[in-house]
């Protein structure tokens, strides 16, 4: 079942935790057109500067509901980047045409009715007239929009040609470019919470219930009002599949939650020309995301034996939350796939729940000197709530979450946080632990609990968003790993 941002309050909305940066967001066209001049395109409201901290850098913030589009005119005198009345009226992304209006602004009549004023006006039989027309605007224009009709994931584009005035708007031929055109030798760093109720959420299994709470008291599902603020939390029991041809059968469940509380890494270290057949890229540039991870889970009974690793997606998740860099509208696009993975031998028998705090941080940073570098990290903490193996062999159990960060539509970085157990027994031992109380075994042989964590991904060639150099392949991020002793024993 899909649950889309209409219905999310109603049901019960979203997840998520993750990773990192992207791309850009229009392709090519080619040509000018006279009617492209050197006219303002929408009157300005505030340059980027404007919007910046004493010391000069721009801030990072969420964007407001009504985010403005921004708008630059390289090369130009004045200000990089200025929010624009236009507005992206409609965008194919086939043929990569634009469709550019004047946003609609409403003001109060004395009987307290909105008139709306925009440009092309209607007339009264509802048919656009071309009497109004909105700002000219040129080859050449650099447009950063929030999402609008065509464009979920937002548009980044600079205009190639202007074609004509249309009943809606002036249509024009844009191409990919990117945010070095708008922010120039501007600096912006910041971190932004995303909103736990804007996420979209297509459950994979039966048994999936989906919790969040936000300031202001505002929560949904069974456990939103104890959640953290901020925060997104997945609840899920499920059976283990027993693998198709394993000749050990099964019987095994996993039951608990994931909760996070994910924030977007966003900063930009100016340097960057606006001009792309000059342009050396920015001095520095950021992007990734962070949060505060919480799960509690138990795997009990006998996985059956396999080789590799049985990968069980429970819950999509995916939001567009737009960051305000000064006046610029910064669209990121973050997934989330959470899923529990099963390794085992068919031998052992486990019951196991345990409790894991921590927080997590996955990027990719850029200098001149060394391009672009990965970032990961994660410091995790666990606690077994209960601990018994039976029978002599291995499991492994991982609940965790793939995700993927991009910029206007593109995937940038990709990330893997898996939070895991592993239990193994020698011989024929069966042991037990519980909190406040010594091991326990039977018969001759030795087990032992491990916690852990992997954190892996990678850094993608979409990066060069920022106006660095294009990636001639995707980087690795590395495999973080760490793991440490819950409980064992041995007689």
């Amino acid at each position: 079942m899909r649950i889309r941002k209409g219905h999310l309050r109603a049901l019960m909305p979203a997840l998520t935790a993750s990773v990192l940066l992207l791309a850009s967001g229009c392709a090519s066209g080619s040509g000018s057109s006279s009617a492209s001049g050197a006219s303002p395109a929408g009157q300005p409201e505030a340059s980027a500067a404007a919007a910046g901290d004493a010391d000069g850098a721009l801030a990072v913030k969420a964007a407001p509901a009504a985010t403005s589009t921004a708008l630059a005119r390289p090369g130009a005198t004045g200000t990089r980047a200025h929010r624009s009345t236009l507005k992206v009226s409609s965008y194919d992304r086939h043929t990569r045409r634009t469709v550019i209006s004047q946003a609609v602004r409403t003001t109060p009549t004395p009987s307290g009715s909105p008139t709306g004023t925009a440009s092309p006006s209607a007339t009264p039989s509802g048919t656009p007239s071309r009497s109004a027309e909105p700002g000219r605007i040129a080859v050449g224009d650099v447009i950063a929009s929030a999402p609008a009709p065509g464009a979920p994931d937002g548009l980044l584009a600079k205009v190639t040609q202007v074609i004509g005035e249309t009943g809606d708007g002036t249509e024009v031929q844009t191409a990919p470019t990117t945010l070095d055109t708008l922010l120039g030798d501007d600096k912006a760093k910041g971190t932004v919470p995303v909103d736990p109720s804007s996420f979209d959420v297509e459950r994979l299994l039966p048994d999936v219930k989906v919790s969040w709470a936000k300031t202001g008291d505002i929560h949904a599902g069974p456990e939103g009002a104890r959640l953290p603020l901020g925060s997104l939390r997945v609840d899920l029991r499920a059976d283990v599949p027993t693998p198709a041809g394993t000749p050990v059968s099964a019987d095994a469940a996993v039951a608990g939650y994931v909760q996070v509380a994910p924030e977007v890494d966003f900063s930009y270290g100016g340097g960057g020309t606006g001009d792309v057949s000059a342009q050396a890229g920015p001095a520095s540039a950021y992007l990734g995301v962070s949060g505060d991870w919480t799960s509690q889970w138990s795997l009990k009974g006998r996985v059956g034996a396999t080789a590799k690793p049985v990968r069980v997606p429970f819950a999509k998740l995916h939001a567009d939350p737009v960051l305000q860099v000064g006046s610029i509208p910064v669209v990121v696009n973050l997934d989330l796939t959470c899923y529990f993975e099963i390794t085992g031998d068919g031998n052992v028998t486990v019951a196991v729940e345990q409790d894991l705090k921590g927080d997590f941080k996955a990027g990719g940073t850029y200098g001149p000197g060394k391009g672009w570098t990965p970032v990961n990290e994660s410091t995790m903490t666990s606690s077994p709530v209960r601990t018994s193996l039976t029978a002599a062999g291995n499991v492994k159990a991982a609940l965790g979450a793939q995700a993927a960060v991009g910029l206007y539509g593109a995937v940038g970085v990709s990330a893997d946080l898996a939070p895991y157990l592993r239990g193994e027994a020698s011989a024929a031992a069966s042991a037990a632990a519980s909190p406040g109380a010594p091991p326990t075994a039977g018969a001759a042989g030795a087990w032992a609990l491990y916690g852990g964590v992997d954190l892996s991904g990678a850094l993608q060639l979409q990066l060069s968003v920022f106006g660095t150099p294009v990636l001639q392949r995707s980087i690795p991020l590395g495999t973080f790993h760490r793991e440490w002793k819950l409980a064992s024993g041995a007689v």
